[in-house]
Protein backbone atom coordinates (compact mmCIF):
# COMPACT_ATOMS: atom_id res chain seq x y z
CA UNK A 1 0.00 0.00 0.00
CA UNK A 2 1.52 3.32 -1.11
CA UNK A 3 1.27 6.66 0.73
CA UNK A 4 -1.73 7.83 -1.32
CA UNK A 5 -3.68 4.66 -0.58
CA UNK A 6 -2.85 4.86 3.13
CA UNK A 7 -3.95 8.52 3.21
CA UNK A 8 -7.23 7.67 1.42
CA UNK A 9 -7.92 4.80 3.84
CA UNK A 10 -7.22 7.06 6.82
CA UNK A 11 -9.35 9.87 5.41
CA UNK A 12 -12.32 7.59 4.75
CA UNK A 13 -12.03 6.06 8.21
CA UNK A 14 -11.75 9.44 9.91
CA UNK A 15 -14.71 10.77 7.93
CA UNK A 16 -16.72 7.72 8.98
CA UNK A 17 -15.97 8.39 12.64
CA UNK A 18 -16.92 12.05 12.28
CA UNK A 19 -20.20 11.15 10.55
CA UNK A 20 -20.98 8.50 13.16
CA UNK A 21 -20.34 10.97 15.96
CA UNK A 22 -22.47 13.61 14.23
CA UNK A 23 -25.37 11.21 13.66
CA UNK A 24 -25.18 10.05 17.28
CA UNK A 25 -25.27 13.64 18.47
CA UNK A 26 -28.10 14.53 16.13
CA UNK A 27 -30.34 11.64 17.21
CA UNK A 28 -29.67 11.74 20.95
CA UNK A 29 -32.08 14.42 22.14
CA UNK A 30 -31.68 16.06 25.51
CA UNK A 31 -34.02 18.13 27.65
CA UNK A 32 -33.34 21.87 27.46
CA UNK A 33 -34.93 22.34 30.90
CA UNK A 34 -34.15 19.03 32.68
CA UNK A 35 -34.73 20.50 36.16
CA UNK A 36 -38.48 20.37 35.53
CA UNK A 37 -38.25 16.61 36.07
CA UNK A 38 -36.84 15.06 39.22
CA UNK A 39 -35.62 11.57 40.08
CA UNK A 40 -36.54 9.40 43.09
CA UNK A 41 -33.10 10.20 44.52
CA UNK A 42 -33.79 13.95 44.37
CA UNK A 43 -37.15 13.45 46.08
CA UNK A 44 -35.61 11.27 48.79
CA UNK A 45 -32.91 13.84 49.54
CA UNK A 46 -35.29 16.79 49.79
CA UNK A 47 -38.74 15.58 50.86
CA UNK A 48 -38.16 16.31 54.55
CA UNK A 49 -36.92 19.85 53.95
CA UNK A 50 -39.22 22.69 54.98
CA UNK A 51 -39.14 24.26 51.50
CA UNK A 52 -40.11 21.07 49.62
CA UNK A 53 -43.64 19.65 49.23
CA UNK A 54 -44.30 16.43 47.33
CA UNK A 55 -47.88 15.96 46.10
CA UNK A 56 -49.49 12.58 45.41
CA UNK A 57 -51.87 13.26 42.51
CA UNK A 58 -53.92 10.08 42.89
CA UNK A 59 -57.28 9.62 44.55
CA UNK A 60 -57.31 9.87 48.34
CA UNK A 61 -58.15 6.19 48.76
CA UNK A 62 -55.04 5.21 46.77
CA UNK A 63 -52.92 7.65 48.76
CA UNK A 64 -54.19 6.04 51.99
CA UNK A 65 -53.12 2.57 50.83
CA UNK A 66 -49.52 3.65 50.30
CA UNK A 67 -47.65 6.77 49.22
CA UNK A 68 -44.14 8.22 49.17
CA UNK A 69 -43.22 8.90 52.82
CA UNK A 70 -43.70 12.61 53.49
CA UNK A 71 -45.97 13.23 50.48
CA UNK A 72 -49.29 15.01 50.88
CA UNK A 73 -52.66 14.46 49.20
CA UNK A 74 -54.91 17.25 47.91
CA UNK A 75 -57.94 15.19 48.93
CA UNK A 76 -58.83 14.35 45.32
CA UNK A 77 -57.02 13.56 42.10
CA UNK A 78 -55.08 16.66 41.10
CA UNK A 79 -57.09 17.32 37.97
CA UNK A 80 -60.22 17.57 40.14
CA UNK A 81 -58.74 19.33 43.15
CA UNK A 82 -57.15 22.09 41.07
CA UNK A 83 -60.02 22.83 38.67
CA UNK A 84 -63.75 23.40 38.85
CA UNK A 85 -66.46 20.85 38.03
CA UNK A 86 -66.22 21.65 34.30
CA UNK A 87 -62.49 20.78 34.32
CA UNK A 88 -61.39 24.41 33.97
CA UNK A 89 -58.98 26.37 36.12
CA UNK A 90 -60.39 28.71 38.74
CA UNK A 91 -60.49 32.18 37.21
CA UNK A 92 -60.34 33.68 40.70
CA UNK A 93 -56.67 33.16 41.58
CA UNK A 94 -57.43 33.95 45.22
CA UNK A 95 -58.87 30.43 45.46
CA UNK A 96 -55.48 29.01 44.51
CA UNK A 97 -53.67 31.28 46.91
CA UNK A 98 -55.84 30.10 49.78
CA UNK A 99 -55.73 26.44 48.71
CA UNK A 100 -51.97 26.16 48.21
CA UNK A 101 -51.22 28.15 51.33
CA UNK A 102 -53.43 25.82 53.36
CA UNK A 103 -51.56 22.67 52.23
CA UNK A 104 -48.17 24.22 52.98
CA UNK A 105 -47.09 25.53 49.58
CA UNK A 106 -45.55 29.00 49.55
CA UNK A 107 -43.81 31.03 46.86
CA UNK A 108 -40.41 29.68 47.90
CA UNK A 109 -41.53 26.05 48.04
CA UNK A 110 -40.25 23.42 45.63
CA UNK A 111 -43.33 21.44 44.59
CA UNK A 112 -43.10 17.93 43.12
CA UNK A 113 -46.18 16.29 41.60
CA UNK A 114 -46.23 12.54 41.04
CA UNK A 115 -48.59 10.04 39.45
CA UNK A 116 -49.35 6.38 40.00
CA UNK A 117 -49.66 5.06 36.44
CA UNK A 118 -50.73 6.06 32.91
CA UNK A 119 -54.21 6.92 34.15
CA UNK A 120 -52.97 9.55 36.60
CA UNK A 121 -49.95 10.80 34.60
CA UNK A 122 -51.94 13.77 33.35
CA UNK A 123 -53.08 14.54 36.90
CA UNK A 124 -49.44 15.32 37.69
CA UNK A 125 -49.08 17.42 34.54
CA UNK A 126 -52.28 19.33 35.33
CA UNK A 127 -50.70 20.26 38.67
CA UNK A 128 -47.50 21.29 36.89
CA UNK A 129 -49.29 23.48 34.34
CA UNK A 130 -51.59 25.13 36.88
CA UNK A 131 -48.64 26.16 39.06
CA UNK A 132 -46.66 27.44 36.07
CA UNK A 133 -49.70 29.40 34.93
CA UNK A 134 -49.79 30.92 38.42
CA UNK A 135 -46.16 31.96 38.01
CA UNK A 136 -44.57 29.44 40.37
CA UNK A 137 -41.00 28.82 39.20
CA UNK A 138 -40.16 25.89 41.51
CA UNK A 139 -42.49 23.18 40.24
CA UNK A 140 -41.40 19.71 39.11
CA UNK A 141 -42.75 16.29 38.14
CA UNK A 142 -41.29 13.00 39.37
CA UNK A 143 -40.41 11.19 36.15
CA UNK A 144 -41.96 7.74 36.25
CA UNK A 145 -43.98 8.60 39.34
CA UNK A 146 -44.65 5.92 41.91
CA UNK A 147 -43.32 3.21 39.61
CA UNK A 148 -39.91 4.90 39.48
CA UNK A 149 -39.93 5.36 43.26
CA UNK A 150 -40.57 1.65 43.84
CA UNK A 151 -38.06 0.48 41.25
CA UNK A 152 -35.41 2.59 43.00
CA UNK A 153 -35.91 0.35 46.03
CA UNK A 154 -37.85 2.83 48.13
CA UNK A 155 -40.66 1.97 50.51
CA UNK A 156 -44.19 3.38 50.81
CA UNK A 157 -46.02 4.71 53.86
CA UNK A 158 -49.73 4.87 54.73
CA UNK A 159 -49.54 7.64 57.31
CA UNK A 160 -51.28 10.86 56.20
CA UNK A 161 -49.06 13.93 56.05
CA UNK A 162 -50.07 17.50 56.82
CA UNK A 163 -47.78 20.49 56.27
CA UNK A 164 -47.75 23.77 58.15
CA UNK A 165 -49.67 26.57 56.37
CA UNK A 166 -47.68 28.91 54.12
CA UNK A 167 -48.27 32.08 52.12
CA UNK A 168 -48.78 31.74 48.38
CA UNK A 169 -49.30 34.68 46.05
CA UNK A 170 -50.09 34.11 42.38
CA UNK A 171 -48.11 35.90 39.67
CA UNK A 172 -50.13 34.80 36.65
CA UNK A 173 -48.20 34.20 33.42
CA UNK A 174 -51.01 34.85 30.95
CA UNK A 175 -49.27 33.51 27.84
CA UNK A 176 -49.30 29.99 29.32
CA UNK A 177 -53.09 30.06 29.15
CA UNK A 178 -54.99 30.01 25.86
CA UNK A 179 -58.62 31.01 25.39
CA UNK A 180 -61.32 29.98 22.94
CA UNK A 181 -61.19 33.53 21.54
CA UNK A 182 -57.54 32.97 20.60
CA UNK A 183 -58.41 29.65 18.96
CA UNK A 184 -61.21 31.26 16.97
CA UNK A 185 -58.62 33.65 15.54
CA UNK A 186 -56.47 30.65 14.58
CA UNK A 187 -59.50 29.03 12.93
CA UNK A 188 -60.11 32.23 10.95
CA UNK A 189 -56.49 32.42 9.82
CA UNK A 190 -55.86 35.56 11.88
CA UNK A 191 -53.04 34.14 14.01
CA UNK A 192 -50.42 33.11 11.48
CA UNK A 193 -47.59 32.91 14.00
CA UNK A 194 -49.39 30.49 16.34
CA UNK A 195 -49.30 26.70 16.03
CA UNK A 196 -52.34 24.73 17.22
CA UNK A 197 -51.74 21.12 18.30
CA UNK A 198 -54.62 18.69 18.81
CA UNK A 199 -53.46 16.08 21.34
CA UNK A 200 -56.60 13.94 21.06
CA UNK A 201 -56.73 10.60 19.28
CA UNK A 202 -56.98 10.40 15.50
CA UNK A 203 -60.60 9.25 15.77
CA UNK A 204 -61.48 12.29 17.89
CA UNK A 205 -59.62 14.58 15.50
CA UNK A 206 -61.42 13.35 12.36
CA UNK A 207 -64.84 13.27 14.03
CA UNK A 208 -65.40 9.52 14.45
CA UNK A 209 -65.14 9.66 18.24
CA UNK A 210 -67.53 12.45 19.27
CA UNK A 211 -67.39 13.72 22.86
CA UNK A 212 -69.24 17.00 22.45
CA UNK A 213 -72.28 18.04 20.40
CA UNK A 214 -70.00 18.11 17.36
CA UNK A 215 -66.96 16.09 16.37
CA UNK A 216 -64.03 17.09 14.19
CA UNK A 217 -61.28 19.64 14.66
CA UNK A 218 -60.47 23.34 14.54
CA UNK A 219 -59.66 24.72 11.05
CA UNK A 220 -55.97 25.58 10.57
CA UNK A 221 -54.88 23.03 13.18
CA UNK A 222 -51.12 22.62 12.71
CA UNK A 223 -50.86 18.99 13.80
CA UNK A 224 -52.73 16.14 15.45
CA UNK A 225 -50.25 14.55 17.88
CA UNK A 226 -51.98 12.24 20.32
CA UNK A 227 -50.45 12.48 23.79
CA UNK A 228 -50.01 8.69 23.77
CA UNK A 229 -47.76 8.93 20.69
CA UNK A 230 -45.32 11.16 22.59
CA UNK A 231 -44.47 8.42 25.09
CA UNK A 232 -42.19 5.40 24.80
CA UNK A 233 -43.83 2.03 24.24
CA UNK A 234 -43.23 -1.21 26.13
CA UNK A 235 -44.69 -4.68 25.72
CA UNK A 236 -47.21 -5.62 28.37
CA UNK A 237 -46.20 -9.14 29.51
CA UNK A 238 -49.84 -9.96 30.32
CA UNK A 239 -51.41 -8.91 27.02
CA UNK A 240 -48.38 -9.12 24.73
CA UNK A 241 -49.34 -5.71 23.31
CA UNK A 242 -47.16 -2.62 23.07
CA UNK A 243 -48.41 0.03 25.48
CA UNK A 244 -47.22 3.54 26.45
CA UNK A 245 -45.28 3.95 29.68
CA UNK A 246 -45.70 6.85 32.10
CA UNK A 247 -42.10 8.05 31.80
CA UNK A 248 -40.96 11.06 29.78
CA UNK A 249 -38.14 10.45 27.31
CA UNK A 250 -36.39 13.27 25.39
CA UNK A 251 -35.85 11.24 22.21
CA UNK A 252 -39.47 10.14 21.92
CA UNK A 253 -40.82 13.60 22.74
CA UNK A 254 -38.43 15.36 20.36
CA UNK A 255 -39.43 13.06 17.47
CA UNK A 256 -43.13 13.60 18.17
CA UNK A 257 -42.83 17.39 17.96
CA UNK A 258 -40.10 17.55 15.31
CA UNK A 259 -42.43 19.23 12.81
CA UNK A 260 -43.13 22.23 15.05
CA UNK A 261 -41.22 25.48 15.34
CA UNK A 262 -39.88 25.89 18.90
CA UNK A 263 -39.56 29.64 18.44
CA UNK A 264 -43.24 30.19 17.71
CA UNK A 265 -46.20 30.11 20.09
CA UNK A 266 -47.79 26.65 20.43
CA UNK A 267 -51.30 26.14 21.78
CA UNK A 268 -52.12 22.57 22.79
CA UNK A 269 -55.60 21.19 23.42
CA UNK A 270 -57.56 17.98 23.90
CA UNK A 271 -61.12 17.35 25.10
CA UNK A 272 -60.89 19.06 28.49
CA UNK A 273 -57.40 20.58 28.56
CA UNK A 274 -56.08 17.63 30.59
CA UNK A 275 -54.08 15.47 28.17
CA UNK A 276 -52.68 18.65 26.62
CA UNK A 277 -50.99 19.58 29.91
CA UNK A 278 -48.64 16.67 29.21
CA UNK A 279 -47.84 18.32 25.89
CA UNK A 280 -47.22 21.59 27.72
CA UNK A 281 -44.72 19.94 30.09
CA UNK A 282 -42.91 18.16 27.25
CA UNK A 283 -42.60 21.40 25.31
CA UNK A 284 -41.23 23.19 28.35
CA UNK A 285 -38.70 20.40 28.75
CA UNK A 286 -37.73 20.63 25.07
CA UNK A 287 -37.24 24.39 25.24
CA UNK A 288 -40.25 25.63 23.26
CA UNK A 289 -40.34 29.40 23.59
CA UNK A 290 -44.05 29.91 24.28
CA UNK A 291 -46.18 26.82 24.89
CA UNK A 292 -49.73 27.24 26.19
CA UNK A 293 -52.66 25.07 27.20
CA UNK A 294 -56.13 25.79 25.81
CA UNK A 295 -58.11 25.41 29.00
CA UNK A 296 -61.63 25.07 27.56
CA UNK A 297 -60.54 22.79 24.69
CA UNK A 298 -62.97 20.76 22.56
CA UNK A 299 -65.57 20.30 25.32
CA UNK A 300 -66.49 23.97 24.88
CA UNK A 301 -65.57 24.51 21.23
CA UNK A 302 -67.35 21.40 19.95
CA UNK A 303 -70.53 22.32 21.81
CA UNK A 304 -70.95 25.67 20.03
CA UNK A 305 -73.10 25.39 16.91
CA UNK A 306 -71.66 28.45 15.16
CA UNK A 307 -67.93 27.73 15.57
CA UNK A 308 -66.12 26.61 12.38
CA UNK A 309 -65.28 22.89 12.34
CA UNK A 310 -63.46 20.64 9.87
CA UNK A 311 -64.42 16.99 9.54
CA UNK A 312 -67.54 17.91 11.46
CA UNK A 313 -69.99 15.27 12.60
CA UNK A 314 -73.02 15.73 14.83
CA UNK A 315 -73.49 13.65 17.93
CA UNK A 316 -76.11 10.94 17.32
CA UNK A 317 -78.55 11.75 20.12
CA UNK A 318 -81.31 9.69 18.49
CA UNK A 319 -79.06 6.65 18.46
CA UNK A 320 -78.08 7.24 22.08
CA UNK A 321 -81.71 7.58 23.17
CA UNK A 322 -82.52 4.32 21.39
CA UNK A 323 -79.74 2.53 23.24
CA UNK A 324 -80.88 3.99 26.57
CA UNK A 325 -84.46 2.79 26.00
CA UNK A 326 -83.18 -0.68 25.08
CA UNK A 327 -81.05 -0.76 28.22
CA UNK A 328 -84.00 0.38 30.36
CA UNK A 329 -86.10 -2.50 29.00
CA UNK A 330 -83.36 -5.00 29.85
CA UNK A 331 -83.06 -3.61 33.38
CA UNK A 332 -86.83 -3.81 33.84
CA UNK A 333 -86.83 -7.43 32.64
CA UNK A 334 -84.01 -8.37 35.01
CA UNK A 335 -85.80 -6.72 37.94
CA UNK A 336 -88.99 -8.69 37.19
CA UNK A 337 -87.08 -11.97 36.95
CA UNK A 338 -85.47 -11.40 40.36
CA UNK A 339 -88.74 -10.72 42.18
Amino acid sequence: MNKLQRWQKYSVGALGLVLAAWVGTATAAQWVNPDLLVTPDTVKKNINKADWVVVDCRDLKDYAKGHIPGAISLGKRCKKALRDSTARVFRDTAKYEKFFGKVGIGNDTHVVFYHGDMETLTDATVGFWVMEYLGHDKVHVLNGGLDAWRKAGNRLDNKPVKKSPATFKAKVVSNRFSTTDEVLKIAAGEAQGTQLVDTRTVKEHVGKDIRAIRGGHVPNTTANISHVDTLSMKKNPKTGKMEPVAYLDPDTSAKAYAGLDKNKRVVAHCQTGTRSTLTYLQMRLLGFKEPANWDESWRVYGSQLDYPVEGGQWYNFAGLNKKIKSLEKKVTTLEKNHK
